[in-house]
């Protein structure tokens, strides 16, 4: 008797029309997607501890690259990266009031945290873009590095970084900062997208019209996880 009951129970459990770990499809989905994205992000950040040990001599300590502040002339390490960091982490606070006011169902609270979460997350993407400036562009009289040039190798003053040359040390540095610091860029800027798309149904009354505002959950997590990306790029990066 009891082993038809609990025949009973796993059919209706399975049978459609259950969630039985009462998560929704897109909920579920997402956390898939952010799952395959954690798997790039780690494979790269694993990639970069292996140059940067293999090539610990050559490679540039980024507090002596990353020292510029806005309008100010002289130098503070880290300063405007931790500043960076700060209001990336403080946006995800943000995301996490507009969500508990739409299971509120608190319009005005939604409106006013969204709006908020997209300054933070504006803020971060132009200050990358003032990082990424100075990178390139590099220091004043810049460094005399061995070049293959005319078929030979000379001294060649070069400023910044690119793609081909690093003035600050080993070229793989500059190599992984642009793609990975630059692939987080692009999630950033995307989270920025959907947060404005969540803005403009809140402000049109979509959600209340839908009765839940599950949309603002799923890009919360998308913005939770941005954020904790962050962390472990500025660990990388920046700290170690």
């Amino acid at each position: 008797m009891a082993q038809a009951a609990t025949l009973e129970t796993k059919k209706n459990l399975w049978g459609g029309g259950v969630a039985p770990f009462n998560v929704s499809y897109g909920k579920l989905m997402m956390w898939i997607f952010l799952l395959s994205d954690t798997f790039t992000f780690s494979s790269l950040l694993i990639s970069y501890g292996f140059m940067r040990f293999k090539y610990d001599d050559a490679w540039p300590l980024a507090d002596n690259v990353f020292v510029h502040f806005p309008f100010y002339p002289g130098h503070i390490k880290l300063a405007f990266v931790s500043l960076m960091t700060f209001t990336l982490i403080m946006s995800s606070v943000t995301m996490v009031l507009a969500v508990e006011a739409g299971h509120r169902f608190d319009k005005k609270g939604v409106i006013k945290w969204l709006l908020w979460t997209i300054f933070g997350g504006l803020f971060f993407l132009a200050s990358q873009t003032y990082e990424w400036y100075h990178f390139i562009t590099g220091t004043e009289h810049g460094k005399a590095i061995p070049m293959f040039v005319d078929g030979q190798w000379k001294e060649v003053v070069v400023r910044g970084a690119n793609l081909r040359y690093n003035e600050y040390g080993h070229q793989l540095f500059a190599n992984f900062f642009f793609f990975i610091t630059g692939f987080h860029g692009s999630h950033v800027f995307s989270g920025v997208v959907l947060n404005v798309i969540g803005l403009i149904m809140t402000i049109r009354g979509y959600f209340e019209r839908q009765g839940h505002y599950e949309f603002i959950e799923k890009i919360g997590l998308y913005w939770h996880f941005v954020d904790l990306v962050w962390v472990f790029v500025f660990t990388f990066f920046y700290l170690i």
